[in-house]
């Protein structure tokens, strides 16, 4: 019983959580999406004589993209899909990495 118990917390300790890289891309992308979304758009609903001179510069590398409200939805796309590729790499990486330091572990089968 105590043998079980030791070996259980074992486990449990020197098991490393996996990833799972899709969850891991789709979060990342909507955090990434949604916060050029709201930047956006606080920038449109602000107003001004100049609207985000700086955000604008995003038209530079998002093609289409412009600081109003359809450039905000535009600017989520990219975000998504940037973030979600982001995302799903580091998901990817990490678990590589994972999988290589358990079998190095001595007594892992």
């Amino acid at each position: 019983m105590v043998d079980e118990r030791r070996a259980l917390e074992q486990l449990v300790l020197t098991r490393t959580l996996r990833l799972n890289a899709t969850i891991q891309g789709i979060v990342t992308g909507i955090v990434a999406g949604l916060g050029i979304f709201i930047a956006t758009n606080w920038l449109v609903l602000k107003g001004g004589a100049v609207i985000g001179p700086h955000l604008a510069l995003l038209g530079q590398f998002l093609i289409g993209y412009r600081v109003s409200f359809m450039g905000s939805l535009i600017g989520f796309v990219y975000g998504f899909v940037g973030g979600y590729l982001v995302g799903y790499a580091v998901g990817r990486v990490y678990n590589w990495a994972v999988d290589r330091q358990e079998h190095k572990r001595p007594g892992h089968a």
